[in-house]
Order: C-alpha cells, then structure tokens, then sequence
C-alpha cells in the first residue's frame, strides 16, 4: 500500500513539474515574442500615447481704436514649472544659491517666508520632483523677473526652470469704454466685434512636442516650438478713444442724475457712416451703471417722435403737404375711433404750419397730416417708409441686430384703425436706436444713405491688409428738395420748437426730440400705475455743413423729468460742444490780422524766465541790470524794458503783479509763511510792503482775474 502511494505521489509531483516547465516555456515564448517581433509596434503605440504633438495657441490679434489705441489686446499667462533634478544641477549649485532663490522668491510673491520657500524647494529636490508646479497665473514682466533669480538664471537644462503658456487672456486697457461693442469670443459665444472678426484675429496653432506625465499633465519635452504659430491679424475700428470717452461719462452723469435704467449714445460721421463713439450702460444690482447689453445695435423699440421725421418726408416726397402749409390742431386734442391724441400743450396750439408743427413735436398735427392723406391708402405710406430704408436691418457685422418692425396694412400684422394715426407719431412700430441714426445720418448726408462702420482695416505687422470701404445703402432716399425741407425742420426744432435748450452759441445743432411711453407685454405702458417712458435725440451737426450724427436715448428715467429735451439732450449738447472744440477742421480758419508790433501785457517775476518769453515773442531785451534776479518790465518809447526790483532784507516786498509761482519762491525764501485766495494774479498783500517782518510769520497774498 505504502508502495502505490509512492507511486502516486511520484506522478502527481511529475505532472506538477511538468506543467510548470511547459508553463515557464509559455511564458519566456511571449517575452521573445513581444521583445523582438512587437516589440517595436508596441513601443511606438506606447510613445503615441505618452508623446504627442501639442497644438500651442496662438496670440489674438489687437482690436485698435481708430488712432492705432489699444481697445483689446491678448496678454500671455504662463505657468512656472521647476525641474529639480537635472544632471547639470549638481548639489554644491543648488545649496550655495537656494537662500537666495528662496528671499527673492518670497520678496516677489510676498506670500510666505523665506524659510518656508527653502522648505519647499528643498522637499520637492529631495523626491526627485521633475515638473513641480510653483506658480500659475503669471504675467510676462513676472516671468522676466523669475528667469533674473539664482539657479532659474541657468535656464531650463541647468537650472529647471521651465515656464509654460498656459493662455492667453483678453485685456480691455480703456475697460468700459465700448465694452460691449468691442464684444468677446469664448464658450461658442461670439458677441460685438471679438466675434464677427474671429476669424481674422484668431491666427494659426503652433506645434510643441510634450510627454504626458502623472495626473495626465503634459510636460514640454524642450523650450523649442517644432512649429511657431502664427499670430492673429489686427483690425483698426473707427472708434476714437477720445469721444468714446466723452460719450461714456455724458450718458453716465444723465442716467445717474434721472436715476435711469439704461441708456445708449452712439456718434456717427457723416460722409462715411463710421461709427466714432458708442456707449451703452445699464443700472446693475449694486445701483451702478456697466456695459452689460449693446442697446443701440439690439434693442428694438417704439421710438416715439424721431419717427415723425420719416413721416414728414413721405408726406412731403408724395407731395402731399409743404412745410409752409397750414394745419388745424386745434385745442390740442383729436379723436381716432375710440382713442385720443393729445398734444403736450394744454390748449393746443390752433391753426400752425406743417413746420410749427414738426418743431411743437404736435401729435395732433402730424397724425392730421398723415391720416388726411394716406388713410384711405395706407399702404403708399409703408411704401414710403419702405423707400426710406427703415423696413429692413443694416446687416451691419455685429451679431444680435435688432430687427424693424413696421406693421403692413391687414390683419395678419395687427392693424387696425389706430395704426395709421399712432404709427405716424413713432407708436405701433420698432427700430433700434441705430437704425433711427442712420436714416437721420442720411438725412444729414443730402439722402445718401450709410452702413455704419466699425473696422475701417484689417492689419498686421502694422501694415493694411485689407482696407473696408464705407458702403452705400441707397445713393438716395429721397429727392433733394425733400432733403432741404426736412434740414430745415430739423434745425427749426432746436431753433424756435422742443430742443431750445439745445440752442449752441458756438456750433448750429440740427436734430428731433422723442418722449416716447414704453410698452410691456404684462401691464401695457405702465408698470405699479406708473407711466415708463423713454426719452430721446437724434440729430446732426454743424446744421450748415453737417460732419457728425447723433443719437442718445435714455430709458426709465424715474425724476419725474422725462422728455427727449431734457434728458437725452444734454447728452448731445455736451458731445457735441466737446466735438466742436476738439476738430479744428470744424473751425472757421483765422485770418491773422496785421496789428504791428504790439508789446505784451507782461508781470513782474524772475529776470531769466521773462527775458526767454520776450524774445520768443519776438522783441528785444533790454535790460537795466543783467545780474538782477527779479525785474520789472515796462515800455519806454516803444520799447521793452527790464527795471531791477530792489528787496530790503527783513523787510516785505511789494509782490503785486508778479506770477503767484515767483510770489511764493521770493516770500518763502525769506522765511514768510504764505497763504493763498482767489484766482488771477496778486492784487493784494496782507503785509504792507516795506514793512518789517520775523522769519515766521504769516502773509496772504489775495488774487483777482486778470482786468
């Protein structure tokens, strides 16, 4: 029995050995296997997966403003990464320079200690950390200070230092000015002009070999691009920086004074239909005001009276009416159906003009006009409006432009009775701010119509590529007698009508006022028993030569002060002075009158200083005393001369006349405490001159304006 068991135990260990042979064999079979004959496959598999080619982004092009000023630029980010084990990075470099990595490091981030940066560095050297993370989120002049600091200044091979383009981030040096319209690119959401020239300003992808490492993050394998991307073009807007910010501020201080919702000013020039200056703010949470929505290129409303203007011309272009004509309003009130039109004149204003009747801003006459002549045709009026060019969008290139809404007789659209009459005076229809300037720019432009423009070229390297002409609309809207009229009802408006407030002695401003109630779709045009208006101006200047149009339109003011005059057109009154004074192609040129030599009105002060400015202006010098240091200038036959000023030490001088900068150098030099009121120059003096005096004491000099 024990022998059979033997036997049994003998072959079973037999079997066991056998299979583990043939095992190993297996085994050692798909080792050779894999080293030899897929072994390279593998490899390569293996590398594709851990080395690739990475696509490096490259720089957006800028968005200048019409005098080459920065409106967006790309400002690169980096990530620093260290390598804290290279070869050439021995022991005796790292440890005679990491206290002073450490100070420079903590003096830069100010964020923790010295020591503690040592710490930090010492423990990432000590596991051998081959791309530790040390800051992300780092500017350019940062990362040029970092490459100045010890070990970092060896470079990457010999001293680790390995900084990453992480992104490129989108920096508006003006901030708010024309945020909105400058717009962004990002998330699949394209808005203002980031997004309708994204594919100028995006450029080409670079290439970077890089090895995927732990926590799947991909390291550069070197500092060298295999392929150098190629940077975005620029565009050149027409957008001056200039009156962009003028335009800002002036629709800021109004909304803030009405206490307003929202509002938008945008400024056009005439002859090329480029857009200057455009602003939009609206009232946040917090009470402020921010450039959250482009309400002059999206937000169609009723525009209220600006509209009365096309409503005028299609009367006058069919021949209807003529602007000298006369026009019974009555007492101010007129029945359609069952509504009412009121004037905003209790009383009314009787028997007008058709011009009396476009400057009252009159609803009574205008509807009259338009009623009287068109109601049993409405539809030539549309037709009227449609030649006009108000029916259809700009196609401007900015995305998310509202679109028109003007009602076709019949009743798919809605019309009725009352659409005719409260259409005529800008009800029952819908533009956006910049379509009604455009039509008004037209207008101005002797009925040629524009495309606003935004981007006049498309640049790189500072050299056009490619230049955006300004486009026609339509060569002309309508006759150029209606124009004339229209340009005159225009000016009438500011001169005797709505806008005399608006009156500039120094520029002849052009242009129609528009109180306008606004409609929501749950309480109609109220809101808590509340009337919400909306307040606007649209015009155009210089009246004779027009150079600019002009639009500004106000939302919700809620002081009780609403209308188009007094609270849009302040707004362009300040632009328009501000326009004025700053374009001397606006000015008449001066003709220099021939005066001989006439010798300036010059104070007394320091001898050196006045004898530069004399003869800058031309005349010679004469003076009494060349050593003098302060002089009196006066005329003696015909000439200029300097008399010396005498000062008694320890007595006050006599400082009247003299520039307030000498007054102050002189007195305080000779240990006077002095005091200043008024503007000018010195009239008065509290310490008579002359008089005695202790180094100390007070005097107040009092100055008066110049006679």
């Amino acid at each position: 029995m024990a022998e059979g068991l033997d036997k049994v135990t003998k072959r079973r260990i037999f079997l066991v050995y056998l299979g583990s042979v043939l095992f190993a064999l297996v085994i050692l079979y798909q080792v050779f296997h894999i080293q030899f004959a897929e072994g390279d496959e593998l490899r390569k598999k293996s590398e594709e997966k851990t080395v690739s080619y990475r696509n490096i982004e490259a720089s957006r092009g800028d968005i200048l403003a019409c005098d080459g000023s920065l409106l967006a630029t790309s400002v690169p980010i980096y990530e620093i990464r260290l390598d804290l084990c290279p070869e050439a990075l021995t022991d005796e470099i790292f440890n005679s320079n990491i206290d002073s990595l450490a100070w420079y490091l903590s003096d830069l981030f100010n964020d923790v200690s010295t020591a503690d940066y040592k710490d930090i560095l010492v423990r990432a050297r000590t596991r051998c950390d081959r791309y530790y993370l040390l800051r992300r989120n780092i500017k350019y002049d940062v990362l040029r200070k970092l490459r100045s600091f010890p070990i970092f200044r060896l470079g990457r091979n010999r001293g680790g230092f390995i900084a990453v383009l992480d992104n490129k981030k989108r920096e508006l040096p003006f901030r708010l000015l024309a945020a909105r319209t400058i717009g962004y690119d990002r998330e699949g959401i394209s808005v203002g002009l980031e997004g309708a020239y994204s594919s100028d300003l995006l450029g080409v992808s670079g290439k970077m070999l890089m090895r995927r490492i732990s926590g799947n993050i991909w390291m550069p394998l070197t500092d060298q691009l295999e392929i150098e991307p190629r940077d975005g073009n620029d565009i050149l807007t027409t957008i001056d920086i200039h009156l962009q910010d003028v335009a800002e501020n002036a629709l800021l201080e109004q909304l803030k004074a009405n206490d307003a919702d929202h509002g938008c000013v945008v400024l056009m020039e005439v002859a090329t239909g480029d857009i200057k200056a455009i602003a939009n703010l609206s009232r946040i949470d917090t009470g402020r005001y921010f450039e959250s929505y482009n309400y002059a290129v999206g937000e169609s409303t009723e525009p209220g009276s600006t509209f009365k203007l096309a409503s005028i011309i299609c009367a006058l272009e069919d021949g209807f009416v003529d602007i000298d004509d006369s026009i019974e309003t009555g007492d101010g009130r007129i029945q359609y159906y069952d509504d009412e039109l009121t004037d905003s004149r209790i009383g009314g204003y009787g028997t007008i003009t058709v011009k009396q009747a476009f400057e009252y801003s009159s609803n009574v006459g205008i509807s009259k006009i338009i009623t009287e002549n068109y109601g049993k045709n409405p539809e030539k009026f549309i037709e009227g409006l449609q030649k006009l060019g108000l029916d259809k969008p700009l196609g401007i290139e900015i995305s998310g432009e509202g679109q028109p809404m003007i009602k076709k007789p019949g009743p798919k659209s809605g019309w009725s009775g009352l659409t005719l009459p409260w259409m005529s005076i800008g009800y029952e229809l819908q533009l956006t701010p910049l379509q009604i300037l455009t039509f008004y720019n037209a207008v101005a432009n002797n009925g040629k119509l524009m495309k606003p423009r935004f981007v006049k070229e498309i640049q790189r390297a500072g050299k056009r590529i490619k230049r955006l002409d300004p486009v026609v609309l339509n060569e002309q809207i309508c006759s150029k007698s209606t124009i004339r009229k229209a340009r005159k009802l225009l000016e009438g408006v500011v001169e005797n009508g709505t806008a005399k407030n608006l009156k500039e002695f120094h520029i002849k401003i052009a242009g129609k006022t528009g109180t306008v109630q606004i409609a929501n779709d749950k309480y109609g045009y109220k809101y808590n028993t509340r009337v919400s208006y909306q307040a606007s101006f649209a015009g155009y200047f210089p009246a004779e030569d027009p150079q600019y149009s002009c639009i500004v339109v106000v939302n919700a003011p809620s002081k009780h002060v609403y209308y188009g005059n007094l609270v849009a057109g302040p707004i362009f009154k300040e632009i328009a002075e501000k326009v004025y004074s700053t374009r001397l192609e606006m000015h008449d040129e001066l003709v220099a009158e021939n005066t001989g030599n006439v010798m300036p009105r010059i104070t007394n002060g320091r001898r050196n200083q006045l004898a530069t400015v004399i003869k800058g202006l031309g005349f010679d010098v004469n003076s009494e005393d060349l050593f003098s240091e302060y002089v009196d200038p006066y005329v003696e036959g015909g000439e200029l001369k300097l008399k010396k000023i005498n000062f008694i030490p320890g007595k006050v001088p006599d400082v009247t006349g003299m520039s307030l900068k000498d007054a102050i150098f002189l007195l305080e030099n000779m240990g006077l405490r002095v005091k200043v009121s008024g503007k000018g120059e010195i009239t008065g003096q509290s310490l008579k001159a002359g008089t005695k005096y202790t180094v100390g004491s007070g005097i107040h000099l009092t100055l008066s304006p110049k006679a």
